[in-house]
């Protein structure tokens, strides 16, 4: 067993895990943070997007000890006192899921999209979620979420 300290949206963890446990795994079993979805076991699919360090990463390519130290954000720590972010009313407003098994990951992938590029084009965004994986909705109304989350960040910053 290693012991292990890592924040997981905004809350500090102390554990022993085992050497090879991966971070999905850990997130799901060990903190009971069941929105990082598991697909695909073998990081094709994308569900299990999270950030580390403010970066978005599969975490079924990372074993929990890699992240001992990292600050992690998952799909649950992206509402803030009871609002939901605004790629998660984007995806709700625009019919962004149907399924919702890749909702998760993609919120995530879109999260780290929007950090790094707040007005993406349409383009830009289907570059940016290429690593994510849906078997429901044809893309169209997820690309339609990511702009109206864009637009309405937007608008929050103008008005600030």
């Amino acid at each position: 067993m290693t012991t292990i300290t890592v924040t997981v949206n905004g809350v500090r963890y102390t554990s022993d895990v085992e050497p090879r446990l991966l971070l999905v795994h850990y997130l799901r079993e060990h903190l009971n943070l069941t929105g990082t979805h598991i697909g695909c076991d073998t990081s094709q699919c994308g569900a299990c997007v999270v950030h580390i360090n403010g970066v978005s990463v599969k975490s079924c390519t990372m074993l929990a000890v890699q992240c001992d130290g990292a600050e992690i954000t998952t799909i649950e720590g992206l509402a803030h006192n009871g609002q939901l972010h605004p790629l998660q009313e984007g995806f709700w407003e625009k019919h962004g899921l149907q399924c919702g098994f890749c909702t998760p990951g993609m919120i995530m992938a879109a999260a780290d999209l929007l950090k790094r590029n707040p007005n993406p084009t349409e383009e830009e965004i289907r570059h940016g979620l290429e690593g994510n994986l849906c078997r429901c909705t044809g893309y169209e109304n997820i690309v339609r979420a990511v702009r109206y989350a864009a637009e309405k960040m937007a608008a929050a910053q103008a008005a600030d």
